[in-house]
C-alpha cells in the first residue's frame, strides 16, 4: 500500500510540475524512468515536417539528393532552435537528426524535460533504449576448398547474376550503402570495392565513405561487474570496422569478389560505403536513424560537412527495430517510416530485410520491414521454397493489411565473407536483402538514367521476380495470389531486371525552374526587398519567426521580375527564415534583424 502511494504522489509531483501537456507528450515509459529517478535516453520529436512533394517532379538523382537535403535541414533549424538553446543552458549533449526533424538526447534530467515539453513545437519525447538484434537464424562455418563447391555461390548462380556480367553489367558506377555491424574493409572480398580504396591501406580515404554512430558502449553488454567488455571497434571507428560479422557476411553478398575462388556478390563491380549502427549487436532508434541520415548526405568521419551528392543509390538494411527498442505505432516507429520516406524521395532506394519471425502469418512486424515505403525482402532456399524463419504477411500491426514482403531471395545457408578474413555460411532474411539490393545496382549499371527513380526500380525488380505460390493462406490473403504473403512478387531475376531496364526511357517530364531570389539588407533595420526571377503562376511568399510563426505572408498570380518589400519595424530583433513557392518551385532561406 505504501509503494502503491508514494507512486500516486510522484505522479502527482509531475503533474504539477508539468500540467497535463506534460503528460500528452512524456512516453510512459520515460515518466516511469523519472519516477525512478532515472535519466533516459530520449528522442524529441517535432511537430513540422519538410514538404518535399516537389522532389518527385526533378529529373535526375543529384538535384533529388540537393533538394531534399536543403529542405529538411531548413525544418530542423527552424523549428529545433528554441530546443537547442535550452539544451546547451542545461549542457546537455544532443545529436541532430535533421532527417526527421528530431533531436536525440542522453541522459535527460526532470527540469530538462520540463522545460522542453513546455515548447510547442514539439510534438513528443519517446524513450530512445538499447535492445539487442537477434542476428541471422544459423550460422556456420565454411572451411570448404574451392574444389569443393563452385566458385559462384549459389544465391549468385540463382538469380542470374552471371549472366547479367556476361552482359557487361557488374554494378559499374553505382554505390552500395550497408548499415549494419560494421565492415572488415580489408577483407580481400570487399576491399577493392570499398569507395575509398586507393590501393594502399595508409592512404585510403575513409572520409564519406565510413561513418562510425556508436558513440557509446550499451549499458546492457556488461558483466556482472558493469564492465563493458572490449569492443574490437571501440568508439566513433575512424575506418571501417564490424564488431560481429554479421556487416561483412552482408556486404559480401552485395559486392563481394576476391578475384579469385570467392565470387560471393551479385555486383562485385559496385563501390561500397557503409555505416556501423549497432553495438556488438545492440542498436538504438537514435543510432539507427543517424546511420540512415548519413546516407542521406555522407560526411567526414567528424560527422560534418555533409555532401548529398556522395549518397549512395541503395541502401540494405538487414535489421529491425522492435517494439521493445521504443519502435510503436505513434512515436519512434513513425520516425523510422519518415526517414524510408525521405530517403526515397531523395533517390536512394531502401532495402529492408522482411525479418525471421515465421513460418506463422502475420508474423512481418518490426520495423521498418512493413512500411508501405520499404522494399522488403523475404528469404527463400535453394529449392525456391521459402525459408520457415521467412516472416509472413499479412501485416495487421498498423491495421493495413498489406501484403509483405515485396520480394524474395535466396537467404538461407547463404556462404560470404566474415571477419579474420574468413568465410562462414548463414541464413536470415538479412541474407536475403543483400542480393537484392546488389541487383539493384546492376540494373543501374546498365541504365544509370534510372538513378533517383525510385518507384520506377522497384516495379521493375517486382515485375520480373519468378512467381511463387505459397501453401498457405493466410486471412483474406491466398498464398497462390501474385503478389503473395510468402514471396511477394517472386523471387527476384537479375536478368530479367536488368532485360526490363534496358528498355527503360525517362519520361518528358521537365524539372521546375529554380527561383532565382536576393534579399537587401539583410540584416535588416526597418525593411527588406525580396527580388525574385523565374516564378510562374500562383506564388506565396511567407516569413518566419524563430518560433515558426508566420510574420508575413504575400499570395499572388506571379510575373517576371518582381520585388516584394517586408516592413520589420515592429518585429523583435533575431533570426528568421523566409520560403517561397511558385507553381512547382520552391525557395528558402535566412535573414537576420539586428538593429
Amino acid at each position: 500500500m505504501k509503494k502503491l502511494l508514494l507512486v500516486f504522489l510522484l505522479n502527482s509531483l509531475i503533474v504539477n510540475l508539468f500540467g497535463q501537456n506534460f503528460q500528452e507528450k512524456i512516453a510512459p515509459e520515460i515518466r516511469a524512468a523519472l519516477d525512478r529517478n532515472e535519466t533516459p535516453d530520449v528522442l524529441i520529436i517535432f511537430k513540422e515536417k519538410a514538404d518535399l512533394r516537389a522532389a518527385s517532379t526533378l529529373k535526375t538523382k543529384s538535384e533529388k539528393a540537393r533538394f531534399v537535403f536543403v529542405r529538411l535541414q531548413e525544418t530542423a533549424a527552424r523549428s529545433q532552435q528554441n530546443a537547442l538553446r535550452i539544451l546547451s543552458e542545461h549542457s546537455a549533449s544532443a545529436n541532430t537528426l535533421f532527417l526527421v526533424n528530431a533531436l536525440a538526447v542522453e541522459k535527460a534530467t526532470l527540469p530538462l524535460l520540463q522545460k522542453l515539453a513546455e515548447l510547442p513545437e514539439i510534438q513528443s519525447i519517446s524513450a530512445d533504449p538499447w535492445v539487442e538484434f537477434d542476428g541471422p537464424v544459423e550460422t556456420s562455418e565454411n572451411t570448404n576448398n574451392a574444389s569443393d563447391r563452385n566458385t559462384v555461390e549459389w544465391g549468385v548462380a540463382k538469380i542470374q547474376a552471371p549472366d547479367v556480367w556476361l552482359l557487361g553489367y557488374t554494378g559499374q558506377g553505382i554505390t552500395i550503402g550497408g548499415a549494419d555491424t560494421g565492415y572488415e574493409w580489408t577483407h580481400p572480398a570487399i576491399q577493392s570495392q570499398y569507395r575509398g580504396w586507393t590501393g594502399d591501406v595508409a592512404t585510403s580515404q575513409h572520409n564519406y565513405n565510413w561513418y562510425d554512430a556508436i558513440h557509446e558502449y550499451s549499458p546492457l553488454n556488461n558483466d556482472t561487474s558493469g564492465n563493458p567488455g572490449i569492443n574490437p571497434c571501440g568508439l566513433n571507428a575512424t575506418a571501417p570496422c564490424d564488431d560481429l560479422n554479421h556487416g561483412t557476411h552482408t556486404m559480401g553478398t552485395m559486392a563481394g569478389d576476391d578475384g579469385a575462388d570467392n565470387e560471393i556478390g551479385v555486383a562485385p563491380g559496385a563501390e561500397w560505403v557503409g555505416c556501423r549502427n549497432m553495438e556488438r549487436g545492440w542498436g538504438k532508434p537514435s543510432s539507427y536513424l543517424e546511420c540512415f541520415q548519413w546516407f542521406l548526405a555522407p560526411t567526414d568521419l567528424g560527422g560534418q560537412n555533409p555532401d548529398p551528392e556522395r549518397a549512395p543509390h541503395v541502401i540494405n538494411n538487414s535489421w529491425y527495430c522492435s517494439v521493445e527498442e521504443g519502435c510503436t505505432d505513434l512515436t519512434v516507429n513513425e520516425l523510422m517510416r519518415t526517414a524510408v520516406i525521405n530517403l526515397k524521395a531523395s533517390g536512394v532506394v531502401v532495402v529492408v530485410s522482411n525479418g525471421n519471425f515465421g513460418p506463422g502469418c502475420a508474423s512481418t512486424y518490426g520495423p521498418p520491414a512493413y512500411f508501405e515505403e520499404s522494399f522488403s525482402v523475404g528469404s527463400t532456399r535453394i529449392d525456391d521454397f521459402i525459408s520457415g524463419f521467412s516472416s509472413r504477411g499479412v501485416v495487421t500491426i498498423d491495421g493495413s493489411n498489406r501484403k509483405k514482403p515485396n520480394v524474395s531471395a535466396p537467404g538461407q545457408n547463404v556462404r560470404s565473407c566474415i571477419r579474420g578474413g574468413n568465410y562462414a555460411n548463414f541464413s536470415g532474411t538479412s541474407m536475403a536483402g543483400p542480393h537484392v539490393a546488389g541487383l539493384v545496382a546492376l540494373v543501374l549499371s546498365a541504365n544509370p538514367a534510372l538513378a533517383g527513380h525510385v518507384d520506377e526500380i522497384e516495379n521493375i525488380v517486382e515485375q520480373t521476380s519468378i512467381y511463387f505460390a505459397d501453401t498457405l493462406d493466410c486471412g483474406a490473403s491466398a498464398g497462390a495470389a501474385r503478389p503473395n504473403h510468402a514471396y511477394g512478387w517472386g523471387r527476384v531475376d537479375a536478368l530479367g531486371a536488368v532485360q526490363a531496364a534496358l528498355q527503360w526511357q525517362p519520361t518528358n517530364t521537365t524539372s521546375p525552374n529554380l527561383i532565382a531570389a536576393t534579399v537587401s539588407p539583410n540584416p535588416v533595420k526597418e525593411a527588406t526587398v525580396f527580388t525574385f526571377e523565374n516564378l510562374s503562376g500562383e506564388t506565396i511568399l511567407e516569413v518566419f519567426n524563430a518560433e515558426g510563426k508566420v510574420v508575413f505572408a504575400k499570395q499572388w498570380q506571379a510575373q517576371n521580375p518582381e520585388t516584394t518589400r517586408v516592413s520589420f519595424e515592429n518585429q523583435p530583433l533575431g533570426l528568421y527564415f523566409w520560403k517561397i513557392k511558385s507553381g512547382n518551385a520552391v525557395a528558402s532561406g535566412k535573414l537576420i534583424k539586428a538593429y
